[in-house]
């Protein structure tokens, strides 16, 4: 469950005549994590793509460009079919060229409308001056400028101009015609006069009709333009519905011709033989075997090179010979590791040497010493989780995945957090749809919401809380309901769970370094225990010196005494720890010192160097816990008193001023929205609503950025660096999952 799943290296060997059906064949099996051959045997190159490949690919570029303009999406294509070659052959040209006539068509009509609107934006302030656009040039003695800037500025500028002998000015809202006459045959004038002036010229449009008209008939071209271009988009719309289905199809079809294709690439080949490597779970090489003989009989030499089990750097370690009754060898791997001029497979004819290649225990010669890909094997009920894990890193094949420990932490801390049982309903809600996603990231995120809402709604119910209202206050009373509460108003609680989120944090530390501890075995138990187990044994004598009384009067009261945090019996009465004795502080002292000694030991000066952060600050980042709980249940606690107020009950408690309450005789703290007198009722429930719900809205999204994002942290930075390294290969099986063509 921790592991990932095993798997094993396989070699698939024989003549080139047989290579196609046996890339047909594993392929539609889409188990092989395919090695690619990195050219160290002699005698062996990499493969060339099977003949069509090129044609394929310039194919499926085609097709996808096509599924581009016509906007096709996936789930589009209706029940599955069987699409040949042929049937693309024949039918793709004519697609082409509609698709592609629609599209110029479209695209003319686009740039149609585009130079239309141009026009019309020149057109318009002109219009807006009023002046008919044939005289607004062609003059020989009068110069004329149409622009936008400040009148009064332009004005200034012509009168100070001595070029100028006379003008005229005529303006709209945001435009202004300067009219101007040059003195003494001057020229550009109005360039010259408006230098300093920030002014913008207008071309006007060859036109001699009246602006007005001009504007009416660009505006009707538009709209026939609009009207043709919806047309070609309805005929584009239907031919999408007519030939989505196949193109769809036709892509996946291809897509799987150019994989089968391209195989070779990764092959060992010569000229009469190849030689192919893979990664398989180990409990399906039979299954493999199986396939394969059914396929092309006893012309192929199948084994299984090595069963991959854990090193500390991911590479495959072999244990134990491996066999299978179908194998007819039982040679050793002495016996069957190639001499020089020898070949390395009992299918390989033509004299390939290994140059560097490993004999593997099970008898073969492995051309590739790669890491085995990684298969997470997490019960169903985890695997969303994985999505958070692989967020950092995918777990390399070596070491434990720690997805059932965030399984385990994390939605547990996000439901104390908020605890609320109207918010466990509310995120639960917003992560079912998501399950629905076509996305499996999408579906991993709508799970992880669900189970934060159980453990939300679970610790609500726990605190008796619906939106941050008591269900005893409403006249509800439950079983266990209100056995804890968040603290709000009550210092003692509030000490409690400072004192539990560092002891969950111990708690969650220590678990990272004996997960530590078990990926680090290989390397020896005594150099994992000095590099992991040591951490262990330092943070808990430290924290039991820390709850015992040794210099207890310097440690404060809710830690250690008759008034500390665990030892408060109106709680729970099995709360009665008031700190270690002197002894146990002592001997925690020592389990102190042993532990700086094994840290130093372990990972040298830098380890003690990180001793306080790791000891130390990394427990008390818990407490960003408790802070998320206080604070969120604060701001329910603020929007509640701001719709029911808040009264002081004749026992001096103080109550919200809920319909179920008598606050007629309280004396109120805060009247609130609903008790708000001269104002008519029914506006004051509508403006209660209103506030009850945008607030505890925001409440509900600052929640999922807090506590999600609080505790994303704690996992990643405090959790994960005791342990997690991370860069595990993804399994890529070669092969496709059809979703819109069945089986040739």
């Amino acid at each position: 469950m921790l592991r990932p799943e095993q798997m094993s290296k396989v070699s698939v060997a024989g003549s080139r005549s047989v290579m196609e059906p046996v890339i047909e064949t594993v392929h539609g099996m889409n188990l092989v994590h395919l090695s690619d051959y990195d050219g160290s045997w002699e005698g062996f190159d990499n493969g060339d793509p099977i003949e069509g490949a090129e044609e394929a690919s310039e194919t499926l570029v085609t097709i996808r460009a096509l599924e581009s303009i016509l906007d096709i999406e996936n789930g589009e294509a209706g029940p599955n079919r069987i699409v040949t070659r042929d049937e693309i052959d024949d039918e793709l040209p004519g697609i082409r060229e509609t698709v592609n006539d629609l599209d110029d068509r479209r695209d003319e009509i686009r740039d149609e409308i585009r130079t239309v609107d141009e026009r019309i934006a020149a057109i318009e302030p002109f219009v807006d001056l009023g002046i008919d656009l044939d005289l607004l040039g062609g003059y020989d003695s009068l110069e004329v400028q149409i622009g936008r800037g400040n009148v009064n500025e332009i004005e200034a500028a012509l009168s100070d101009e001595e070029s100028v002998d006379a003008y005229e000015t005529f303006t709209g809202d945001d435009v202004v015609a300067v009219f101007a006459y040059p003195a003494d045959d001057a020229e550009h004038v109005i360039d010259d006069a408006l230098v300093g002036v920030e002014f913008t010229t207008y071309e006007v449009p060859d036109s001699a009709r009246a602006p007005e008209e001009f504007l009416a008939e660009l505006r009707e071209q538009k709209r026939e333009l609009q009207a043709q271009r919806d047309q070609i988009q309805t005929e584009i719309d239907e031919l999408r519905d007519e030939v989505g289905g196949f193109l769809l199809a036709a892509e996946e079809k291809l897509s799987i011709d150019v994989q089968r294709a391209e195989a070779p690439l990764q092959f060992a080949t010569s000229k009469r033989a190849f030689i192919a490597e893979g990664w398989i779970p180990t409990e399906r090489y039979d299954e493999l075997e199986s396939k394969l003989r059914d396929a092309v009989g006893d012309s192929l030499e199948i084994e299984e090179l090595v069963v991959a089990e854990y090193d500390d750097h991911g590479h495959a370690v072999h244990a134990e010979n491996v066999e299978h009754e179908d194998s007819d060898e039982e040679a050793t791997a002495e016996e069957k590791e190639p001499a020089e001029d020898d070949t390395p497979q009992k299918a390989v004819t033509d004299g390939g040497h290994s140059t560097g290649s490993a004999a593997t225990a099970g008898g073969g010669v492995a051309m590739m010493r790669d890491s085995p890909p990684v298969v997470q094997d997490n019960p169903d009920i985890t695997e969303p989780f994985e999505l958070l894990v692989n967020t950092v890193n995918r777990p390399s094949y070596n070491e434990l995945d720690p997805t059932v420990l965030v399984f385990l932490t994390f939605p547990f801390a996000f439901g104390f957090m908020i605890g609320d049982i109207g918010y466990g309903i509310l995120y639960a809600a917003m992560g079912y749809p998501m399950l629905k996603s076509n996305s499996k990231a999408t579906q991993a995120m709508g799970a992880i919401a669900i189970w934060a809402g159980i453990f939300t709604f679970i610790f609500g119910y726990l605190y008796d809380d619906l939106f941050g209202v008591y269900l005893s206050d409403l006249g509800i009373d439950l079983p266990l309901a209100g056995i804890i509460s968040k603290g709000i108003t009550s210092p003692a609680y509030l000490d409690l769970w400072l004192v539990v989120a560092v002891l969950f944090g111990v708690a969650m530390l220590s678990a990272g370094w004996i997960v530590g501890f078990v990926n680090d075995l290989d390397h020896g138990i005594k150099e994992a225990a000095l590099e992991n187990l040591s951490w262990v044994v330092g943070i808990t004598g430290f924290f039991m010196w820390v709850f015992s009384h040794h210099v207890g009067d310097l440690k404060p009261d809710f830690i250690v005494g008759p008034d500390a945090a665990l030892a408060n019996e109106e709680i729970a009465s099995f709360l009665t720890f008031t700190g270690f004795p002197e002894e146990i502080g002592l001997l925690g002292i020592g389990l102190l010192v042993v532990g700086l000694i094994g840290i130093y030991l372990g990972e040298g000066g830098v380890g003690l160097v990180e001793t306080p952060a790791y000891l130390f600050g990394h427990s008390l980042s818990f407490l960003r816990i408790p802070a998320v709980l206080l604070a969120k249940g604060g701001m329910a606690f603020a929007v509640n008193v701001i719709v029911f107020g808040q009264y002081v009950a004749d026992d001096g408690s103080e109550v919200f001023g809920l319909p179920t309450k008598d606050i007629a005789a309280m004396d109120p703290n805060f009247a609130g929205l609903l008790h708000i007198d001269g104002v008519p009722f029914i506006l004051l429930v509508l403006a209660a609503i209103v506030v009850f719900a945008i607030g505890h809205f925001i409440v509900l999204m600052l929640g999922i950025t807090a506590a999600g994002i609080q505790m994303v942290r704690l996992e990643y930075v405090e959790f994960f660096q005791k342990f997690y390294e991370g860069g595990g290969e993804k399994y890529d099986p070669f092969g496709y999952d059809r979703n819109y063509t069945t089986q040739d």
